[in-house]
């Protein structure tokens, strides 16, 4: 308000006695706001153009562009160059590839592949640096010993043998805390001692950490899965009262539960020692205990020694082994979907539970923790 007794004039150190020529002074005024702005605007385009010449696609230069293994695996290593900081990475969980993160310029990358127990492979790197990328072919001759599936026609298109010391980008944990499913007293984490890859095997690992009782629920390509094959896993269980462990699957485009299916190709609860389960869920049949849906078996060591849980799965039927023996068949009734939900593709799950509504279910033995379910390998053939 330019009447006001504190004028605008007053505040931008326009003199009192040009009071007369506020007109022409606020006109000054806005004119050099105006021209302000411009050279702000200006100045901000300017900066933009650099940012986007400093995106433009780098420069990478390979030292080579292909390594190849011997079945045994081992190490090597390949010179990267580049006009800008760089990474590298594998989508491959056979491939271990370091540094991962930025490295600079210019680096020796490492790369290390496990033993190969099955058909010729080959796998990627890519080396990212700004807008461009790089690949680093990686082969690996056919392993000594051909993994072959127990039945014929099918041929191994996934595997973790577990002979590296870690578990590859195929897998992802699961990260919920107790009472989340099934009324289960455990925490499932991503830590280290919950996971553990160590001479040839998996060791999911059930403990108590400090009052807080953790496990691990891992997923085999969750966001992928396979739709029909035959699904194995060779399998020690962990001893104790409370102990849940499982090998299952799930469908990959969940929306409900039992609607869109569940495969139980292995439970067991501790209180009731070397019994085996093999279970399908659906909307007809779910938790019902008929011999349609679910069959268990005795194995008198299964908690001292390695035994294979495998599914043979087809749009006719689901046939559930253990150590090759036939335990349960399931068949495909044509009716639809609330008796087959199994036309769509699942992954496998591998967990260890504490107590809940069926581990729970003769109370808890918390001095048999640590409690361990050690796997030596999963595989996925198809036809």
């Amino acid at each position: 308000d330019l009447n006001s007794s504190f004028s605008g004039e007053e505040f931008m150190g326009i003199p009192p006695e040009n009071l007369n020529n506020k007109h022409t002074n606020m006109k000054k005024i806005m004119i050099f706001s105006a021209i302000f702005a411009v050279a702000i605007s200006l100045s901000a385009c300017s900066n933009n153009e650099t940012d986007i010449s400093y995106a433009s696609a780098e420069t990478i230069t390979l030292s080579s562009t292909t390594l190849n293994f011997e079945k045994e695996g081992g190490t090597q290593t390949a010179e990267v160059e580049s006009t800008h900081e760089f990474a590298a990475y594998s989508n491959d969980s056979w491939i271990k590839v370091t540094p991962t993160n930025p490295v600079g310029k210019k680096a020796t990358i490492t790369v290390t592949v496990g033993e190969n127990l099955g058909a010729e492979r080959t796998g990627n790197i890519t080396i990212w640096s700004g807008g461009s990328r790089q690949n680093i072919t990686v082969t690996q001759a056919k392993g000594g010993q051909n993994i072959t599936c127990p039945i014929e026609g099918y041929n191994l298109v996934w595997n973790d043998e577990f002979s590296d010391n870690e578990l590859g980008p195929d897998w992802t944990y699961e990260i919920k805390p107790a009472g989340w499913v099934n009324n289960e007293l455990q925490n499932y984490v991503r830590e280290d001692k919950v996971a553990q890859v160590s001479n040839g095997t998996l060791k999911i690992n059930l403990l108590d950490d400090g009052g807080t009782i953790k496990s691990a629920r891992l997923y085999a390509r969750e966001s992928t899965g396979w739709k029909y094959g035959y699904i194995e896993a060779s399998i020690k269980l962990p001893k104790g009262k409370g102990t849940w462990p499982a090998f299952w699957m799930m469908p990959v485009n969940w929306q409900n539960w039992p609607g869109d299916g569940e495969i139980d190709i292995m439970e067991s609860v501790g209180y009731d020692p070397d019994v085996v389960v093999s279970t399908i869920h659906c909307t007809k049949y779910n938790n019902g205990g008929t011999a349609i849906e679910s069959a268990r078996r005795k194995i008198s060591n299964s908690q001292t020694e390695f035994h294979t849980y495998g599914m043979e799965w087809t749009a006719e039927y689901m046939t559930f082994y253990v150590d090759g023996e036939e335990l349960l068949t399931y068949r495909n009734d044509g009716s639809g979907k609330e008796a087959w939900p199994f036309d769509a593709a699942f992954y496998p799950i591998l967990n260890l539970a504490w107590g809940g509504t069926w581990g729970g279910g003769q109370g808890l033995d918390p001095s048999c923790l640590p409690a361990t379910m050690e796997v030596d390998y999963v595989r996925v053939f198809q036809k």
